[in-house]
């Protein structure tokens, strides 16, 4: 099994993910100015289609017989943190399966892992590692379909990662890829994904269900809502990251606001559900820059891009508004020419797929 940090090139690069029944693909060709000419990009639901009527759907869109790379959604895996094992590189997936053993919804012998640093070590205290854990079951059901398409799977990424490499290649344009910089990327029915940057590496991440009704709320400045109007933090789902403290202190571990319980979804009283659905969405944003302001104190948040498919702009001026925070949209259709003609829906969730592109990384652990 190949992860992420263990590639082959290609010209021609598929990229697609399969999760919930639903496929979406990107099949791309690399330029030698560094973009990627988009040459099909879309998504198809199998619906009540038997797999045999799916594949063939899938082959007559001429995604048959490529190298592919596959991305997993955030359902898929969790995505955990632990200290670094006090082991050779050569054992530490041995001794990180053995030490998340009881973090895990499943049995540890049911599961394929791998770690990958945090951050770029440039850091005092002990050194961390992300561990990415899939059922066999969930790695079963991508690498079937991918026997079935006659694919050769050469990497399984993560959209943590997918999505950190689209704000690296920002930062980067930009001059500032030494600064910590966030990414907020969400799709209507997905998770929300944060992640926190710098120096190429990807230092912190979270994901979080969106309110069901977000994508319908307004999000206005002057309309009132804002993380002060939040009427009990209790009414919100609690942020309980495992938070390492990257200053070098004592009591390295913590989770936040323990013990708080996602318990009223329901609009307070002279709130509108609406507003109620944005206030949601505001604390958890809050929360986890939180996080990163307490245990990242050494590399303050340099701005964040957010990405909401057409309502991106708004959605940008409406954070920067509430937040106090330099927001501005996450747009990388110029390194990705020939996706514009997507539906609205295949472009949001291509987007993440568009970072396994962009990969670079042959670090070895």
């Amino acid at each position: 099994m190949r992860w992420p940090w263990q590639r082959k090139s290609s010209d021609d690069q598929l990229v697609v993910s399969w999760s919930g029944h639903t496929l979406a693909y990107v099949l791309a060709r690399a330029r030698q100015d560094g973009t990627y000419e988009v040459l099909k990009l879309g998504v198809e639901r199998q619906g009540t289609d038997s797999t045999e009527a799916f594949v063939h759907r899938l082959q007559a869109l001429g995604l048959k017989g490529f190298e592919a790379r596959i991305m997993l959604r955030p359902e898929q895996y969790q995505l955990l943190q632990i200290d670094t094992p006090a082991v050779p590189p050569e054992e530490l997936r041995s001794a990180a399966r053995y030490q998340i053993r009881d973090m895990i919804h499943t049995h540890i012998d049911d599961v394929t892992l791998d770690v990958m640093r945090v951050g770029d070590d440039q850091q005092k205290g002990k050194g961390h590692l992300f561990v990415v854990a899939a059922t066999n079951a969930v790695m079963r059901e991508v690498l079937d379909l991918g026997d079935s398409m006659h694919w050769s799977v050469s990497v399984i990424d993560i959209q943590e990662t997918a999505q950190r490499n689209l704000q690296n290649a920002l930062a980067a344009r930009d001059g500032r890829a030494e600064r910590a910089n966030a990414a907020l990327v969400l799709v209507n029915g997905q998770k929300a994904v944060l992640t926190i940057s710098a120096n190429d590496e990807l230092f912190y991440t979270r994901s979080f269900d969106l309110p069901e009704d977000f994508f319908e709320a307004a999000w206005e400045q002057g309309s009132g809502v804002s993380v002060a109007d939040a009427p009990d933090a209790a009414a919100f789902t609690p942020v309980e990251d495992y938070v390492p403290d990257y200053n070098g202190e004592r009591n390295a571990y913590s989770h936040d606001y323990a013990g708080r319980q996602l318990n009223d979804r329901s609009a307070p009283p002279g709130v509108s559900g609406s507003d109620a659905s944005a206030q949601r969405f505001l604390v958890e944003v809050q929360r986890s820059l939180d996080v990163w302001d307490r245990t990242w104190s050494s590399m303050p948040l340099h701005g964040l891009r957010v990405y909401a498919g057409g309502r991106s702009e708004e959605l940008a001026q409406w954070l920067a508004a509430q937040l106090g925070q330099a927001v501005v949209a996450l747009d990388v259709a110029a390194w990705f020419p020939g996706g514009e003609e997507a539906t609205a829906d295949g472009q949001a969730l291509c987007l993440p797929l568009l970072g396994v592109l962009m990969r670079t990384e042959s670090r070895k652990l």
